[in-house]
């Protein structure tokens, strides 16, 4: 368990709370948001005092960058409560490596690492009461940074915005879904911005899986942009597959993100003496799996939904039903990463941090 401690901020608080207005039992991902967000601009080459007002619309240029040039990129994150009150997140310490790793890319200058564990804890514990107890229950946390110098020629921007806001969260996925591996469509490309969160990577995913949809899927699983003859991630999570008792998943390169619950899950099988292979994966492979019946499971995995089990796929116009298991590996690695997060079992490698 690792205490990290704050530094001054400037804070104006709200005078009226929304929470009382909120039915937590009946949450819609990502659209109710809590009192106070924070935020620091980046100015004269300098990040400059940050900040924590109420939540709330703000004013910005048209012609700010971000807008014309897609300057923009995110992190997912989530804070838990236990059944002490006590506040936890999951290793925030990877979250603040990957947005300065996705900063860098989009030639975006890098956050201070005090300023973003400042803004993050002064604000959960201000709006520490929209952190619900009980297993599902988390406040989901969207720190970003996006492009506001006034410009609209093609180079990166002087000025920028860094901001977190939050949002209380239940599961992002309750059933098993069915997925539509990718033959035209590309997520990213070698040399592209893959690994990064940039907000555009998700810009180009939403017409392709809006045709998957119309055709009675949920998610895509993606290929590989040269040949679309391996598996790469799902949708926005990281895809493992189970072929007997042996777990497989794609290493990381420029095109897949480097996903916080995909490390989670691969050292959860080190742990648990659970035979796991960081390798290519082809379609054909995958085929001839369910096939001969090898193919015991396929999962997302990330932070929003944390697992996702899949019950089919799609691919060449066959469709391959996945019959759930009894020994799922998709529930074991679930539970234990719950109960890591909400401080239900012990943390062998320090990967909850309290917030104080």
């Amino acid at each position: 368990m690792t205490k990290i401690s704050t530094y001054a901020i400037d804070i104006v608080k709200s005078e009226n709370t929304k929470i009382n207005e909120v039915d937590f039992n009946n949450l819609v991902f990502g659209r109710t948001f809590t009192d106070h967000m924070f935020y620091c601009d980046y100015i004269d080459g300098e990040w400059q005092q940050p900040k924590i007002v109420p939540y709330g619309p703000m004013t910005i240029d048209p012609s700010a960058r971000v807008f014309h040039y897609g300057q923009a990129v995110f992190e997912g994150m989530k804070a838990y409560k236990d059944e002490d009150d006590n506040v936890f997140l999951f290793r925030p310490d990877e979250n603040f490596k990957r947005i300065n790793k996705s900063a860098s890319r989009l030639a975006i200058p890098k956050f201070p690492e005090h300023y973003f564990f400042e803004g993050l804890y002064t604000l959960l514990n201000l709006d520490r009461d929209w952190i619900k107890t009980g297993k599902g229950n988390s406040l989901y946390i969207r720190p970003f940074v996006i492009a506001t110098e006034s410009a609209i020629s093609a180079s990166p921007a002087n000025s920028y915005r860094f901001m977190i806001i939050c949002s209380p969260a239940k599961a992002y996925y309750t059933d098993r879904v069915r997925v539509l591996f990718a033959e035209k469509y590309s997520r990213s490309a070698d040399g592209g911005v893959g690994f990064a969160k940039a907000a555009g990577n998700y810009a180009a995913q939403f017409y392709p899986t809006g045709l998957a949809q119309k055709k009675g899927f949920q998610q895509i699983i993606w290929t590989d942009a040269n040949s679309h003859k391996y598996l790469e991630e799902a949708g926005t999570m990281n895809i493992f597959f189970r072929i007997n008792d042996t777990l497989i998943t794609a290493p990381n390169n420029d095109r897949i993100l480097d996903g916080v619950t995909r490390k989670s899950v691969i050292q959860l099988a080190k742990d648990l003496n659970i035979k796991c292979e960081v390798r290519r994966v082809s379609v054909d492979e995958i085929k001839e799996a369910s096939k001969n019946g090898s193919l015991k499971e396929i999962f997302g995995a990330g932070t929003a939904a944390v697992i996702s089990p899949i019950s089919a796929f799609e691919h060449a116009g066959s469709v391959f039903e996945i019959s759930e298991v009894d020994d799922s590996y998709a529930i074991l690695f679930k539970t234990k990463l719950l109960n890591i997060q909400h401080n239900l079992t012990d943390d062998k490698h320090g990967w909850r941090y309290e917030v104080k």
